[in-house]
């Protein structure tokens, strides 16, 4: 079977309410879609939107009390400028003011996250409800054909425009107001909407929705490999690998540093390039196919477990992840020898360093928050992994399966051998990607990337449980990963109290290399936890019906 139609003669009719003639009537339906896609996301998207526009005008306060003179502000924006290690994390520091330093530390990560919910958005209101059979349902009443995409472009749209909003008026709020904010509200949302004609495109491609997701995020993480290559080159943004970036561009919009508003200008340019593409492919293919077809089956060989059958679902994504792991392990790693330089005689610097990685050498303590790092972006990988039973549950693929002579808790086992087993594959070769970097110490970066496990599992077990007991609820183990990765990342740098810190398992691990060295307590308990909510999980699953 194609997966791309054949343009009917001219003069054909077309059955009223498919959507696939001309005009108005391809879009017609639109405004219903859009209100219910803004009714699903009611909760999941003010989450994104206060959680992470919040955290720009929270920088912004943590800067202002750290470094609160122009002279220390001026020593750290040289300080980063003057490493290229640094600046490949970060990139280039354009002014030394409070707002100029809030744009340095949030721009990339701001925009890539914008991305990130952007994505979600657009791929789970095309291809998601194509893959589960709504949209089909949807199709047969009087729905467009370009009504589908054009309701989830606008619901990504709609919550980036908020996103600006929030980051805007949370600048002016913390005294870093003006057309600074402005640039960054709009470079970040910007990359957000980008994104989501990128996730748009790439929805055509595949008949997956995991799939879908996974080369756009490949996309997202590429679009950083460029910036970071390109900022460790230079340090004013020239670089042509910079500029190849869609983060490289807000990046060059230079908020609070005598702003280039025309980058704006390309930012738009390339959304309505993506955008055109995405309606001229959803345009030719037919609901449900795509244009790169499923195989059906394996081409070789045969199938005869539920671990095999895991295996070969989810070998691409684990290979994938087990890369990126490698290649970040391996920067991460070379960074390690200029922390200290970075750092000098700056105290309120090396303490941001020591909540992150413990009290220790400054290279233990940066490598300790490296770590603690890969390990808070190796949760959305166990996340992602456990969520694929939900996907071959929604999508009709699990009964056949289980209608043979498989259990339910041998089908499910087959997925988590691989999400928690994938889990620890992936911080190894992350550990020895570190060392490798480093140049020494395997042994301590090695064991001190494992002992992350088991706040990954932990969280892997809620994802196990949500998914058994109620699976409807299941996607917001998104959101409790994301906040996990939030705390680590930005809450040592804007003093967040310790009660908050301490929702996250990653927080009550023990900051190794370094460190007051290995606490078996917190790491037992985890673990003891995580084994607890897999077994709740499965057998929650054991007693529900399956989702049809």
């Amino acid at each position: 079977m194609t997966a791309v139609t054949t343009p009917a003669p001219a003069g054909a009719g077309h059955r009223p309410g498919t959507g696939t003639g001309t005009g108005a009537g391809q879009l017609a339906g639109t405004w219903t879609l859009l209100r219910l896609a803004l009714r699903r996301d009611r909760i999941m998207l003010p989450i994104w939107v206060i959680m992470l526009g919040g955290s720009f005008s929270s920088v912004g306060r943590s800067f202002a009390s750290l470094y609160d003179t122009a002279a220390q502000r001026a020593g750290l924006a040289a300080s980063m400028n003057g490493n290229s290690s640094l600046r490949a994390l970060y990139g280039p520091v354009f002014s030394d003011s409070v707002g100029g330093l809030v744009s340095w530390r949030m721009v990339g990560f701001g925009g890539a996250l914008a991305a990130v919910m952007s994505l979600i958005v657009v791929i789970r209101h095309t291809r998601e409800e194509e893959e589960t059979g709504r949209q089909e349902m949807l199709s047969s009443a009087m729905v467009g054909r370009r009504a589908p995409l054009t309701a989830a472009l606008l619901a990504a749209l709609i919550a980036d425009a908020a996103l600006a909003l929030v980051i805007a008026a949370g600048m002016a709020g913390s005294g870093a107001g003006g057309a600074g904010a402005v640039a960054l509200a709009l470079a970040v949302a910007g990359i957000g909407v980008l994104f989501a004609c990128t996730a748009a495109i790439t929805a055509q491609f595949t008949e997956s929705a995991r799939l879908a997701k996974g080369f756009t995020a490949a996309v997202i993480g590429a679009a950083f490999v460029l910036k970071a290559a390109g900022d460790s080159a230079t340090d004013d943004g020239s670089s042509l690998l910079t500029w190849l970036s869609p983060l490289g561009w807000a990046e060059n919009v230079r908020a609070y540093a005598d702003e280039r508003w025309w980058v704006l200008l390309v930012i738009a340019a390339a959304v309505a390039v993506q955008a055109a593409l995405a309606y001229t492919l959803t345009g030719r293919r037919d609901v449900g196919m795509s244009f790169l077809a499923t195989r059906p089956g394996p081409a070789r060989g045969r199938i005869s477990t539920a671990f095999g059958l895991a295996l070969r679902l989810q070998r691409g994504a684990l290979i994938g992840w087990t890369l990126s792991f490698a290649a970040a392990g391996v920067v991460f790693g070379g960074l390690t020898g200029g922390a200290a330089d970075l750092v000098g005689d700056n105290a309120k610097t090396r303490e941001i360093f020591e909540r992150m990685g413990g009290q220790a050498g400054l290279n233990d303590a940066f490598l300790a928050a490296m770590v603690s790092v890969l390990g808070m972006v190796a949760a959305l990988y166990i996340v992602a992994s456990v969520l694929r039973l939900h996907g071959e549950e929604t999508a009709g693929r699990a009964e056949p399966v289980l209608a043979g002579g498989v259990s339910r808790i041998g089908w499910a086992a087959g997925h988590l051998v691989i999400a928690f087993g994938g889990a620890a594959l992936i911080m190894a070769v992350g550990g020895l990607g570190l060392a490798a970097g480093y140049g020494r110490e395997l042994p301590a970066v090695l064991g001190a990337s494992l002992v992350q496990l088991p706040a990954i599992w932990l969280l892997g077990g809620m994802t196990v449980l949500l998914y058994g007991a109620l699976p409807k609820a299941a996607v917001a183990s998104w959101g409790v990963a994301g906040i996990c990765l939030a705390l680590g990342w930005i809450g040592p740098a804007i003093h967040m109290p310790q009660p908050v810190m301490d929702v996250s398992p990653f927080t009550h691990l023990p900051k190794l290399p370094g460190g007051t060295g290995m606490e078996w307590g917190p790491v037992l308990a985890l673990t003891a936890a995580a084994v607890v909510l897999v077994g709740a999980g499965v057998a929650a699953l054991r007693r529900r019906d399956v989702l049809t």
